[in-house]
């Protein structure tokens, strides 16, 4: 499995037949990462209406879109391409400065026998539910900016508790990205011993079910210039 990080939450993952799955494509101009050129079969939105995690259509080709927060609400999963995506429902944090808090999904699916999770844009600390959805997660794509998303002390909760394999951060500050409420990586990794933490020097990586380590690493990501 191939996976690629253009930027804030969106990724693409690439299975060993050439099949892809870009997740949250943002706009550009808002979050300041560049334009995602590649295509893809499938796209995966969080959010109906939050144009840093929902720009479907500025993905190029016909991919099939698939919306977590509608499938979270619907029966919980849905069949795209052969591949099963599940979702649950979450929420912004509950103390949005500018408006009221929105729905979003968090969603997860498995590609190459590796089973991979994204956690939306998901603001507060997780319920029991929310908390079991991430269990047996070989790979969690995580919110690590804090910020209006989920604070590192419960993200850090989370990983306790479901121990996934592989911790790829996302959604933090950047030189790119920098609003002033939102941690660089280094706070993250902070909560981590530094033999835990890998580096893949680049925007691309490749993950085997061979790679999958017995106790949690954290591997940290370039983004896509």
């Amino acid at each position: 499995m191939k996976l690629k990080w253009y930027g804030h939450a969106a990724f693409r993952i690439m299975d060993s037949n050439g099949k892809t799955i870009i997740t949250d494509p943002y706009t550009p101009e808002g979050v300041g990462y560049p334009p995602i050129e590649d295509t893809a079969d499938i796209v995966i939105v969080s959010s109906d209406n939050d144009d840093a995690h929902c720009r479907y259509d500025l993905i190029p080709g016909t991919p099939t879109v698939v919306n977590a927060l509608e499938v979270a609400k619907a029966e919980g999963v849905r069949e795209a391409n052969g591949v099963a995506v599940r979702a649950i429902l979450a929420m912004e944090t509950k103390d949005y400065p500018t408006r009221e808090p929105e729905q979003n999904g968090m969603y997860r699916f498995e590609m190459d026998g590796i089973k991979v999770a994204h956690m939306g844009d998901v603001g507060n600390p997780l319920n029991a539910q929310q908390m079991a959805f991430f269990e047996d997660v070989d790979v969690l794509l995580a919110l690590t900016g804090g910020g209006l998303t989920i604070a590192l002390d419960d993200l850090k909760v989370l990983i306790d508790t479901v121990q996934p394999k592989i911790v790829v951060p996302m959604h933090f500050r950047t030189l790119t990205y920098r609003p002033r409420n939102t941690h660089w990586i280094e706070t993250f990794l902070a909560y981590f011993d530094d033999a835990q933490v890998d580096f893949a020097f680049d925007y691309e990586t490749e993950i085997t079910a061979a790679d999958i380590p017995s106790e949690t690493r954290v591997l940290v990501m370039d983004y896509a210039r």
